[in-house]
């Protein structure tokens, strides 16, 4: 799968503080609106939480919604929305709250666009300066044109 771009259309800023239910349902806005998922995808992703705890947890700060294709995937994509107020998760098996501001909502047809996806996120993780960039930044504009730039370098 090729490398995937994220566009204007499929990033968001949130200044409202919320639980984590409403902000995987923030985070998954774009690609509903867009048609890469159906509701049922959105519920799967908040049910896999009730069931497993945070597993979605996968790095400081950072939360990757997701759930099986067969929940709602129309098209594969990612959104990315990045909160002014930390999200609140339960706690997990290791009985620590457990929190994140920054969202990568991920939505795949299989495992072959699963992985190609996770390729695609492993990058902006593994650069920590540009994590602090997202969560320092105060609007919806000043996200946009930190990961166009961050895309634009890595090309």
């Amino acid at each position: 799968m090729s490398e995937v771009k994220l566009t204007r259309h499929f990033i968001q800023w949130e200044e409202k503080a919320m639980d984590w239910q409403e902000a995987i349902e923030t985070s998954a806005r774009p690609l509903l609106k867009q048609g890469n998922i159906e509701e049922t995808y959105v519920k799967a992703m908040i049910q896999n939480i009730i069931d497993l705890g945070p597993y979605i947890l996968i790095a400081p700060d950072v939360a990757l919604p997701h759930a099986r294709p067969e929940k709602g995937v129309n098209q594969a994509g990612l959104s990315l929305t990045v909160f002014k107020h930390p999200v609140l998760f339960p706690a997990g098996t290791d009985e620590k709250v457990s929190e994140a501001r920054l969202f990568i909502c991920l939505a795949a047809v299989d495992s072959e666009s699963h992985l190609g996806l996770l390729q695609n996120i492993s990058g902006w993780i593994d650069d920590r300066s540009f994590i602090e960039e997202l969560l320092n930044a105060s609007s919806e504009d000043e996200v946009v044109q930190l990961v166009t730039a961050f895309q634009e370098n890595q090309q």
